[in-house]
């Protein structure tokens, strides 16, 4: 065959085109290891052309690209896209001497079983076996030494495999290159956060593919057409028409060659007159012209495989057809030499899900669910079996039983596979959509609720639940799906009332399930609900104890004391310590599971907020220390850094602090309860930072009011009471705060409550109601005296000055705020024993307000500062500079924010995707992108580039 007769048969263009700057970054970017480059575009803009010429470039031809790709089916197996690249990794493995826990990818890779160590032991932790996993693909990526793995379309990527590329890009393989593609349009927000947190080390390109111009246009159809350029007019006319979708181009181009209306004139190509052609825009009518033209049996293959929808073994294909073998046979020979089909590695299918759409969607819905019937059974041959697929096609055969069946089989095996997010996809669509008895209902709905959480709120996931459970009979599935709509409850911020009411229904049906039990149990023993008194609290707490003997798994016991000693910690029972002390012992100061990391995070959450803060570091950083290790999911991870966060506010370590709470604000923006604490710790430090807001304070304290959450209202509580006598409106702060002192009374909450005291007595003082104040102050003493309760003493001691002339009081708070290592606080008792030294004549009072002053200043509480800059002032004292510098601490170098910020934009990105790399808002990317720029003497962001690598 002749160069001409090519021609004549080329649907594809030969060379590349429009893409010569991405390819070369491409390529700079994964010769440099470790280096990752994200490649976005839309649907036929030619990513996969684009990773095919960078598969072909010689500067890779020792180290070929490892590609897999993602598709719409999905299975439960998960990391799909990175099994199928390394399935062709063992020839590039050593023989001997891989890591032993790549033993565990022997289920995943079984084509590399001669390679890999023996298998490990068995897993109970889903979260275990998860990160175990993970780390097994990386150690075996490590040792493939220099390799590029490229994942294609990534926006249908599992939640596993986004959750594995982000431990990847933790710590990658130095030898990595990394490069994946996506469509924009459809990424989530866990694919565009993966640049988010890189490692200085790590090359960072992104690229963004945009359509071709005219003469970008011109130059792709001439290569296909094999000539030196084709007219303007043709040209233009195929740029409209296409968008510049290359793919579309490619289409059209193919289109009207088959209709024969392509004319040459001399070395160009033409068409006929637009009036002549009247050829319909958009690649979908150009697609199902080519396939009508087919023979029959080309449209019957056609058909099978855009029902299939994904490239599947001949075979399957072959058996799919509503047509005999031969035929078939003799039909896919005719799709791929009028290149609409492509084949890889023994499978076939279109070459772009564009075509697969538009063929699926010109089939008539009776020969649509046959050919779903077909399917399904033909891929039921596949070894692994695809049940994901299988469950496709049976829901969209009509066949609902068999729908249901696969879709069960295939969330166990995602749920065994430690991937929760397929099985909550798949049970929501059956649960949503299937006709069900009510014993298959409770039970799917019971695994949708341990499942779920990934893409579904808690509203929707409560909806799927409730009426599951209206239909079951007394036992031990209404009591568990009871028990789940309660922590859903929970963690959707609902009313208290509401979540208490579903735990003492699936209490009353869980007599045989002593875990389950023992949970609802401490949920009962939380003191969040109005009206009920702590005494009933406290016997849910003892119920749940006596359930320990019957639980099994020591995993469980750890989680069920450290739940009851979180409780106990909140109200000051001594027995607190003694149940957080057990927990330590039994876990020899290190958790080993998600139970236990669990375990020391939510005592740790408590201790923090009663004052124990020595406490709650040393079980938050072993929690957090661990999280990674058992919860990939990064929740848990999450949760330690809030409390961490809220601890640093709470010792007056707060450097950072702010851009932590706003990246935890934007994790937790699904998550109510959660995100309502990040917004009060920022509240509170907006305030101290000088961003003094009445209203917002006062909504902070009605929010936490609502959830129930008695141990952090006690934070802009006294935020707003100090704000509110600094603007003389102690009247209505008090009126407003007086519910929450009224719940911590009612519910012996004043451990933590009692943080809040100081700055009520001192407005109560204001407003002449000291008799009342002192009242107050005196019962708490009597009340707190026996009971676990570190932050009483001095809060007390606080409050009493306000109450006495005697500046001792404050003094004496000052050094027990100081044993706690609460330096705002500390610094609040000096500067009031300041003011009262001074006005005494005493000349103690000029070093305490020194003190204070440093203090403030150190901290860059910039209110308080002010505040106790005028007391300096008034009587004739120096006042220490203002501090008007970046961020505290790092001077003229960038902070890591400020840094990541910049290498971002050095990239090329707008502040708009930097916020969205960052889970930042656009404000806080330009606040810290000037700094930047100010601290490395720049004007604009051409420089950034090389005075970052300099």
């Amino acid at each position: 065959m002749d160069d001409a007769d090519v021609a004549a048969e080329r649907v594809i263009s030969p060379i590349l085109v429009g893409r010569d700057t991405e390819l070369r970054r491409l390529l700079a970017a994964v010769r440099r290891p470790p280096a990752v480059v994200m490649i976005e575009g839309e649907a036929g803009i030619g990513k996969t052309r684009l990773v095919g010429e960078l598969a072909a470039a010689v500067e890779l031809r020792d180290r070929p690209p490892l590609v897999g790709g993602c598709a719409q089916i999905r299975e439960p197996f998960p990391l799909g896209p990175v099994i199928e690249a390394l399935r062709g990794a063992a020839g590039k493995l050593p023989a001997v001497g891989l890591s032993p826990v790549t033993g565990a990818l022997h289920p995943l890779l079984p084509e590399l079983a001669a390679v890999l160590p023996a298998a490990p032991g068995p897993l109970d932790d889903p979260a275990g076996l998860r990160h175990r996993v993970f780390r097994g693909l990386a150690e075996l990526l490590a040792a493939l030494g220099q390799v590029v793995l490229v994942l294609e379309d990534l926006h249908w990527a599992d939640e596993q495999t986004i959750e594995f590329l982000g431990y990847l890009l933790s710590d990658p393989p130095p030898g990595l290159g990394l490069v994946l593609t996506f469509r924009a349009e459809e990424a989530g927000p866990g694919l565009r956060a993966l640049t988010a947190r890189l490692r200085p080390e790590l090359a960072h390109a992104h690229l963004a593919l945009a359509p071709l111009d005219v003469a970008r246009t011109n130059e792709l159809t001439a290569s296909i057409l094999g000539t030196a350029q084709v007219s303007d007019e043709f040209a233009a006319y195929l740029c409209e028409r296409t968008s510049g979708l290359p793919y579309a181009i490619q289409e059209l181009v193919a289109l009207l060659r088959a209709r024969g209306v392509l004319v040459q004139r001399g070395t160009r190509w033409a068409r006929k007159t637009l009036d002549e052609l009247g050829v319909p825009a958009g690649v979908r009518d150009s697609v199902l012209e080519r396939v009508r033209g087919l023979s029959a049996n080309g449209q019957a293959v056609a058909e099978a495989a855009a029902v299939l929808q994904v490239a599947v073994p001949v075979r399957e294909l072959v058996a799919t057809c509503r047509v005999p073998e031969q035929d078939a046979h003799e039909g896919l020979d005719e799709l791929l030499d009028r290149g609409l089909f492509v084949e890889r590695g023994g499978t076939a299918g279109f070459r772009h899900a564009l075509a697969v759409q538009a063929v699926y969607g010109s089939i008539p819905l009776s020969r649509r669910q046959d050919l779903h019937v077909r399917a399904a059974k033909a891929v039921a041959r596949q070894n692994p079996t695809p049940l994901g697929q299988i469950a496709h096609h049976h829901r969209h055969a009509g066949r609902h039983d068999a729908w249901v069946d696969a879709a069960e089989k295939a969330a166990d095996q995602a749920v065994a596979l430690a991937n929760d997010a397929e099985a909550e996809r798949l049970l929501e669509a059956v649960l949503r959509h299937a006709p069900l008895d009510p014993e298959r209902e409770g039970r799917l709905a019971a695994k949708l609720g341990w499942a779920g959480g990934y893409a579904l709120g808690a509203d929707e996931l409560i909806g799927l639940l409730r009426p599951a459970a209206a239909r079951q009979p007394p036992g031990p599935v209404r009591g568990e799906l009871n028990y789940l709509i309660g922590l859903k409850l929970e963690a959707g911020g609902a009313a208290p009332e509401l979540t208490r009411g579903a735990m003492i229904e699936a209490v009353a049906d869980l007599a045989d399930r002593p875990v389950l039990a023992a949970y609802a149990m401490v949920g009962l023993g939380m003191p969040r609900t109005p009206g009920v008194p702590l005494a009933e609290h406290l016997r849910w707490l003892d119920l749940a104890l006596e359930r320990l003997p019957e639980i099994a798994e020591s995993e469980r016991r750890i989680s069920v004391l450290g739940k009851v000693a979180m409780v106990l910690t909140l109200v000051g029972d001594p027995r607190g310590a003694s149940l957080t002390a057990q927990v330590v012992a039994r876990t020899g100061g290190r958790p080993t599971n998600r139970w236990e990391v669990v375990a020391y995070e939510s005592v740790g959450e408590v201790a923090c907020l009663a004052g124990q803060h020595d406490t709650a570091h040393r079980l938050l950083d072993a929690a957090l220390a661990e999280a990674a290790e058992h919860d990939v999911t990064g929740l848990i991870e999450s949760r330690c850094r809030l409390n961490l966060a809220t601890l640093a506010y709470c010792r007056g370590s707060w450097d950072g602090v702010e851009d932590e709470l706003e990246a935890l604000r934007v994790r937790f923006a699904d998550l109510r309860s959660y995100r309502l604490t990040a917004d009060t710790v920022a509240g509170c430090l907006a305030l101290a930072r000088g961003r003094a807001d009445a209203a917002l304070l006062g909504d902070l304290v009605r929010a936490n009011l609502e959830a129930g959450a008695a141990d952090v209202l006690a934070l802009p509580v006294s935020a707003l009471l100090r704000l509110a006598v600094a603007q003389d409106g102690a009247a209505e702060a008090v009126a407003r705060t007086g519910e929450a002192f009224s719940l911590w009374a009612a519910k012996g909450l004043w451990p933590v409550g009692v943080r809040a005291v100081p700055a009520l007595v001192e407005a109560l003082v204001g407003l002449g109601r000291a008799e009342e104040a002192g009242e107050l102050v005196s019962r708490l003493e009597g009340e707190l005296a026996a009971l676990d309760a570190p932050f009483a003493r001095a809060a007390l001691g606080h409050a009493w000055g306000f109450l006495s002339a005697d500046a001792v009081r404050f003094v004496d708070a000052a050094a027990s705020y100081d044993r706690l290592g609460a330096t705002y606080e500390a610094a609040q008792a000096r500067e009031h024993a300041a003011g009262r030294l001074l006005t005494a004549g005493d000349e103690r009072g000029a070093a305490m307000l020194e003190a204070a002053l440093h203090a403030y200043g150190g901290l860059g509480a910039a209110w308080d500062l002010d505040r106790a800059g005028r007391l300096s002032r008034r009587w004739g004292l120096p006042v220490p500079a203002r501090h008007r510098g970046g961020p505290r601490g790092y001077g003229s170098a960038l902070s890591p924010r400020e840094d990541a910020v910049a290498r971002l934009a050095a990239t090329g990105l707008t502040n708009k995707e930097i916020a969205k790399e960052l889970f930042l808002s656009a404000k806080t990317v330009d606040k810290h992108l000037g700094s930047a720029m100010r601290k490395l003497g720049l004007r604009s962001r051409a420089g950034l580039a090389h005075r970052l690598d300099a």
